[in-house]
């Protein structure tokens, strides 16, 4: 528009002066306007036109370098191209993700550099995986709030304006002490004690109201604990379940933060990146709701203890319970009732304990030696 506005301008300074007038011609002030979310009509209504059905979907990660990110965008690159995936973060990246596929600084608090990435790449699907997790959350609220929050809102917008088919994963903190803990159903009471949990009934209820609202692609799964070898853990409750493997490897001993009777829902990483997998690619038509439970198994610290010492008999252990984590855990569920996610979108773990401690030890066994021999 704006060359189009200069040379009106510039043939209209042309013809005064051919006519012999010296008036000078005002600076047009043109203003480019953009419709934004946060100014949306009532009626507004939102329908995706940007990509054919046969074209790959071009994906922005957000809080990439967590947990769950890398290993995503490994399987999403495997399957739809690397150069259509973008790992974003706050962090640096270590070398070998920054060479494994493009990544691109992105804060989720900055709203117009977000959009920026969402425009210049093309994206069609935005997965979210920013956010402060159960224990960080409580010990910094102010932060916790404006990350999960604030951050969300930015996502939630963007992903309307732009027709985004939009992930957002939730948790078993989403539920509080006066949910059903066993099983606990996808729809019942959702009362969280922590600012991790209630970010994540948030992020539930907003998701599926822009859906309702307008017509925004919103897709969520409850994750039970998530359970990795190469990733360190990084301030959840269930985090005991990862660091238990690295401690019995190395040290041979392990203390554990919660009581060894305290059970809840668990999953492996690979059971858990298939599950998004398939509910990003499920046919909107087979999902009945937005926000679904997923589990594989639920177990204790001294059913896992067990289950390890099968491997390595001499594993020592000790509880030193931490009273934050453990309250935490004791208003969490026990297991997860998850027939809906089974029944619409065919969902199905492959990873029992067994084959969980196997798979671990293993992994990080063989790190471990290989970190030695180097």
């Amino acid at each position: 528009m704006m060359p189009v506005f200069r040379n009106l301008a510039k043939t209209a300074k042309e013809v005064l002066l051919i006519n012999g007038c010296s008036c000078q011609i005002p600076a047009m002030s043109i203003r480019l306007m953009s419709w934004s979310p946060r100014q949306v009509n009532a009626d507004a209504s939102f329908h995706s036109v940007s990509f054919a059905e046969s074209d790959h979907p071009r994906v922005l990660i957000t809080g990439g370098l967590g947990q769950l990110g890398v290993g995503l965008a490994n399987l999403l690159r495997k399957r739809f191209g690397k150069n259509n995936i973008i790992l974003s973060d706050i962090r640096k990246p270590p070398d070998h993700v920054f060479h494994s596929g493009p990544f691109i600084y992105s804060d989720i608090l900055d709203y117009k550099n977000l959009r920026e990435i969402v425009v210049n790449n093309r994206i069609t699907w935005l997965i979210h995986y920013s956010a402060l997790l159960s224990a960080v959350g409580e010990a910094n609220v102010p932060l916790a709030r404006n990350v999960n929050i604030t951050g969300l809102h930015n996502i939630l917008d963007i992903a309307a304006e732009h027709n985004l088919r939009l992930f957002v994963p939730s948790t078993i903190g989403a539920f509080g002490s006066t949910s059903p803990r066993n099983p606990t159903p996808d729809i019942c009471i959702q009362r969280p004690r922590t600012i991790y949990g209630v970010s994540k009934v948030h992020a539930e209820l907003m998701g599926e109201y822009y859906h309702h609202k307008y017509g925004m692609d919103f897709r969520c799964l409850r994750y039970p604990g998530i359970i990795s070898a190469d990733t360190l853990p990084g301030g959840g409750t269930t985090d005991y379940a990862v660091q238990i493997f690295h401690d019995a490897v190395k040290t041979g001993k392990f203390e554990c933060n919660l009581k060894p009777d305290t059970k809840l829902p668990m999953m492996y990483i690979d059971d858990c990146l298939r599950a998004t997998l398939e509910i990003l690619e499920a046919p909107a038509e087979q999902l009945t709701m937005r926000t679904y439970n997923i589990s594989a198994m639920s177990f204790t610290p001294e059913e896992l203890v067990a289950a390890v010492r099968k491997h390595l008999s001499d594993l020592q252990i000790t509880y030193k319970v931490d009273e934050m984590r453990q309250a935490i855990a004791d208003s969490w569920p026990m297991e997860f009732d998850d027939h809906n996610a089974r029944k619409d979108w065919a969902w199905k773990h492959e990873y029992d304990l067994p084959e969980l401690v196997f798979t671990m030890l293993n992994f990080i066994t063989t790190d471990s030696q290989l970190m030695q021999s180097n």
